[in-house]
């Protein structure tokens, strides 16, 4: 694991770590592997982390949205922060198969 990566997710689990418990699970998406999806949120974000990269690969659109590319089945999360350095919204992404069957 880099240096970099390892701050990146240090900073991620602190920015969870400081959200309150209702406000962590705001939304969830469920998605199937290969089929893209744009997500767009209310207000701009200047980062997004992605909480495992393996699951779902994420292209920024524009600055209040993103791609969402499934990967394989599990769960995720993005967390987008404004240029404030706020968690402006913390999305749980569900991956299943294909074939539409649960994890």
């Amino acid at each position: 694991m880099t240096a970099s990566f390892r701050k990146l997710l240090l900073g991620a689990l602190l920015l969870l770590a400081t959200m309150p418990v209702a406000w962590a699970q705001d939304r969830a998406v469920c998605l199937s592997v290969g089929a893209a999806s744009r997500l767009a949120l209310d207000s701009s974000f200047d980062t997004v982390i992605v909480g495992d990269p393996l699951i779902v690969e994420v292209r920024t659109d524009d600055d209040q949205s993103v791609v969402v590319e499934p990967l394989k089945p599990g769960a995720t999360n993005l967390v987008f922060v404004d240029t404030r350095g706020l968690v402006i919204a913390n999305i749980r992404v569900l991956v299943c198969t294909s074939h539409g069957s649960a994890l």
